[in-house]
């Protein structure tokens, strides 16, 4: 894997080198079955657990600046015209509350509330290739009043701070505009569209967008022409201070309800494993007002819906072009799914969510360290894209296990990691035995 010497800079110091712990890690995420240290170190040439864990816990490398270098490098095979910047979050479920971040909130993955750290992260994506180019850690707004609880995480006091995951989304659509980083849309699901400032803030950044909203979204079919009414007759009272609309507001649920079955459109979005993935497809031009501003925002609606689930929709608002066509609006709603595709890869194949990590600077440093796993596969698939066209992350990952030197086939070898794991397993249970000894007669 030469791969990884294109970072090297970044874990040299004039105080030392975590550069081979940070290779062991990486060649970790692809050999070892579980991501852990541990087993890392049982299948990886060289690698130690413990300086795999003082390279991820303690080592001072700067993980933004290796980032930098991945979406710079994801940026010269994926961005321009065609590309776009999905945002989404991901749970990653823990027990305990010393993991930082860690808090009961919504874990899409498990579809619930659940003890669990979030992530917000961008992927750059162009086509049906996507490579993980940022991530934001979310703090809860416990965790941002608690200082004790963040110093003790090592949250440094610049990040501590509460935001919300919508400007922290935000944040990462500016920051990867200013490191030139080329991509014609935004995309994010209805987590992040509910939230009518979203939309208006990428419109105002210059930004055109493509993202879902909820069902119960209120959209205008005309221009509402927000206005302050006149006072009429008596000139005793306060005036009118709130702007009013001079058309009435439906919800989108309700909009797509009245539509006749004329008026959906047929899109292939992609060529899929089980045959052409079609959607039916209904296409809007309304007017979005939040009540405050003096004007309201002529956008597009997209409602679609899958050939075998007529019943469940998605609903997109888009501010592109007024000449912007419905199948080309389709697709880009369509590309969303890629980030979907990058969790499952990175949590499935990249180890993204079986990490030993409580600190700030450790969930930072595993996040970089599996974006430059993940961009790896990437680049391999399109290397590889006219011989081997269904190349899979998991078919990569298969051959490296394989072609790798390992540590675990010598039988001694194999001996001395089961004896190894005795010793800590042993350790474990006297530990907790004693424990106990001293509670009962404490």
């Amino acid at each position: 894997m030469d791969f990884h010497h294109r970072y090297r800079g970044h874990f040299d110091s004039k105080t030392g080198s975590v550069f081979g712990s940070a290779s062991n890690y990486l060649k970790g995420l692809m050999q070892a079955l579980r991501k852990n240290m541990e087993r890392m170190e049982e299948h990886v040439v060289g690698a130690d657990d413990q300086a795999l864990q003082y390279m991820l816990t303690e080592a001072q490398w700067d993980s933004r600046a290796v980032m930098n270098q991945v979406a710079q490098e994801a940026n010269q095979l994926l961005g321009g015209d065609g590309s776009c910047l999905l945002l989404d979050e991901s749970g990653f479920a823990k027990k305990g509350r010393h993991s930082v971040g860690v808090a009961r909130q919504w874990n899409g993955r498990l579809g619930k509330v659940d003890n669990c750290q979030v992530g917000v992260f961008a992927a750059l994506g162009h086509g049906d290739r996507a490579a993980l180019i940022d991530y934001r850690l979310y703090l809860p707004s416990d965790w941002s009043e608690d200082e004790q609880r963040c110093k003790t995480a090592g949250i440094p006091d610049a990040f501590r701070p509460f935001k919300t995951k919508v400007a922290l989304a935000l944040e990462m659509v500016n920051y990867q505009r200013q490191q030139g980083i080329r991509f014609a849309w935004v995309g994010a699901d209805g987590g992040y569209g509910k939230d009518p400032a979203f939309l208006r803030e990428l419109e105002d950044m210059g930004e055109t967008f493509v993202v879902d909203v909820h069902k119960d979204q209120l959209i205008y079919l005309d221009d509402p022409q927000p206005v302050i009414p006149q006072k009429q007759g008596s000139t005793r009272g306060r005036l009118a201070s709130r702007y009013q609309a001079q058309t009435p507001a439906i919800r989108v649920d309700d909009w797509q309800i009245a539509q006749p079955e004329a008026a959906w459109q047929r899109v292939k979005l992609r060529d899929g494993t089980q045959g052409d993935l079609i959607v039916e497809v209904l296409h809007q031009r309304v007017w979005l007002w939040d009540k405050q501003e003096t004007k309201a925002r002529h956008w597009h609606l997209i409602v679609r819906r899958e050939i075998n689930a007529p019943d469940t929709h998605k609903y997109t608002l888009s501010n592109a072009p007024a000449e912007t066509g419905t199948h080309v609006l389709a697709k880009m709603q369509g590309q969303r799914y890629w980030i979907e595709r990058v969790f499952e890869d990175g949590k499935s194949e990249s180890g993204m969510a079986d990490y030993q990590a409580r600190k700030w600077d450790s969930w930072h440093h595993h996040m970089a360290l599996v974006a430059m796993a993940l961009l790896f596969m990437v680049e391999e698939r399109e290397l590889h894209r006219e011989a081997l066209p269904l190349l899979s992350c998991n078919d990569i990952e298969t051959l490296l296990r394989t072609c790798l030197p390992r540590r675990d086939i010598d039988p001694d070898e194999v001996v001395r990691q089961m004896e190894k794991r005795h010793r800590r397993r042993q350790a474990s249970i006297d530990y907790a035995f004693n424990k106990q000894v001293v509670f009962s007669t404490g």
